[in-house]
């Protein structure tokens, strides 16, 4: 088991106990963390990092009832920090898009595209012939981006049913595709 492990997970369980010192400890080691895993991952956004370094300790904060003894607890705030991540990506670009010159009139009608649209109900018909618990897992981790864990917590299965929800759904949708074509 690494270092930093077994030590922020002794610090995040005496404080969930109710040792405020240790618990304060437990956030200042874990935004030291942070902030190295948020500047390798957006070097050239260095005014962000701090942003969202207070984002996801809010996030672990607020989250802190779902973490399980049994499970690492570094993999639990990853999970939680690579939510927040990916949450910031999309915010960003949907800024950025909005920035984008709108100029050239002559690129509007240039050409139509309604392949998306119709792969996303394609898609969405396809899923809906699947039962929940291989449906429900695609949807959140395949589509939604969201971890194993996320999932398992959201279906109310375990990992190992998400994981395996999953294989057998695509394998099932593939084998439809194929019977389709």
């Amino acid at each position: 088991m690494h270092p930093a492990e077994i030590r922020l997970k002794a610090l995040f369980v005496s404080g969930l106990e109710g040792d405020a010192d240790a618990y304060r400890l437990f956030l200042q080691e874990l935004t030291r963390h942070l902030r190295g895993y948020l500047r390798r991952r957006i070097p050239q956004l260095h005014d962000d990092v701090e942003d969202l370094v207070q984002e996801i300790l809010l996030a672990v904060h607020n989250a802190r009832h779902t973490w399980r003894p049994e499970e690492p607890l570094t993999a639990w705030v990853h999970a939680i920090a690579r939510y927040k991540l990916m949450d910031f990506f999309r915010s960003r670009a949907r800024r950025e898009s909005l920035n984008d010159p709108l100029d050239d009139h002559t690129d509007l009608f240039a050409t139509p595209d309604d392949e998306p649209a119709q792969a996303r109900r394609d898609i969405g018909k396809l899923l809906d012939q699947l039962p929940d618990k291989q449906r429900l897992p695609i949807v959140h981790v395949k589509l939604e981006g969201r971890s194993v864990v996320e999932a398992a917590q959201l279906t109310g299965l375990s990992e190992s049913a998400v994981k395996v929800g999953i294989h057998r759904g695509l394998k099932a949708l593939a084998a439809r595709i194929r019977g389709a074509q």
